[in-house]
């Protein structure tokens, strides 16, 4: 098959037709999916339509219990791309979404049964290694004078119209709903490889944080976490939107996220405390930097804890 032999995939890999976005965190990552798939090297591939892009692109996809990888962009007709698009909607886990069928029909037709690689773009991801070191200042070097923000914390229930502006009155930068506005934070290494601190917020940060997982997993985790006493604290929780938010930068660093380069490209979205008005929850995202909302009953994400410095 020309597909897998230009991605030089070789363990007689097949098409999963039935598998989409919507069905992927719960047959890989809930607890419930692992009952399907029980081998964390198992693969399955299947195609989908990535719709963050400004134009969107037909892709294959490779995935496993933790493992989530792009693996070739297919030179599909943009008409037939977009058509699928608009029969679908907005409101989709991560704006990826499935194929319809007469793309299938197209993809046997044009990539399966036939020799041809030209329309078989391959992707490769660049290795980003992580550093314990970063350029921000210490935890002995003096801070310049600030004036300090007191963000929200607490949970928030919010519609889109609602979010818009809240966003707006805190002036946090959202590509969507504010992409005006800048929150500007003076971030410090402490030095435990672990963990920096805001000095205008006063919220120490995770630099790293936790692998992808439902709500109900996170909410575990998090006891979990506190119980060990991370970098020598016991008090972390689930940073709430706006705390999330204040970490937002206006341009995308070198590891590609909205985000200053001290925190890991492991976590490039992230749970918030914060669900929406008439179903669904908040996440912020920092990989396309900004908020959305996902719905269904165990969406997924990664952690990254905030607390307060006392």
């Amino acid at each position: 098959m020309g597909l897998f032999r230009k991605l030089n995939l070789t363990e007689s890999p097949t098409i999963d037709w039935e598998m989409n976005p919507e069905y992927t965190f719960g047959t890989f990552e809930s607890w419930g999916g692992k009952e399907r798939v029980r081998s964390g090297k198992e693969r399955i591939y299947y195609f989908f339509i990535d719709n963050w892009v400004d134009t969107p692109k037909l892709c294959l996809m490779e995935r496993g219990i933790k493992h989530a990888k792009v693996v070739a962009e297919i030179l599909a007709p943009q008409d037939m791309v977009d058509a699928c698009v608009a029969k679908q909607g907005s409101a989709v886990f991560e704006k990826n979404f499935a194929i319809d069928d007469a793309l299938k029909a197209w993809l046997l037709e044009n990539i399966l049964e036939t020799d041809d690689e030209s329309k078989i773009i391959p992707l490769v991801e660049e290795t980003i290694v992580e550093s314990a070191l970063t350029d921000l200042p210490g935890p002995d070097d003096a801070v310049p004078s600030l004036e300090k923000v007191s963000l929200p914390s607490e949970f928030l229930e919010l519609s889109e119209d609602e979010i818009k502006l809240f966003i707006e009155q805190h002036k946090l930068f959202d590509k969507e709903y504010n992409e005006g506005g800048s929150f500007e934070n003076y971030l410090i290494d402490n030095g435990d490889g672990l963990t920096v601190t805001d000095k205008v917020t006063g919220l120490m940060w995770q630099r790293g944080g936790t692998d992808i997982m439902s709500h109900r997993m996170m909410s575990k985790e998090i006891v979990s976490i506190n119980d060990k006493g991370f970098a020598g604290f016991n008090d972390w929780r689930q940073p709430s939107l706006a705390e999330a938010l204040s970490l937002m930068q206006t341009e995308k660093n070198s590891k590609g996220l909205y985000l200053d380069y001290c925190f890991s490209i492991h976590q490039p979205f992230i749970f918030v405390n914060a669900t929406r008005k008439t179903g669904g929850y908040w996440f912020v995202d920092y990989k396309q930097g900004k908020s959305f909302w996902a719905s269904g009953t165990i969406p997924g994400a990664f952690g990254r804890l905030v607390r307060q410095e006392k």
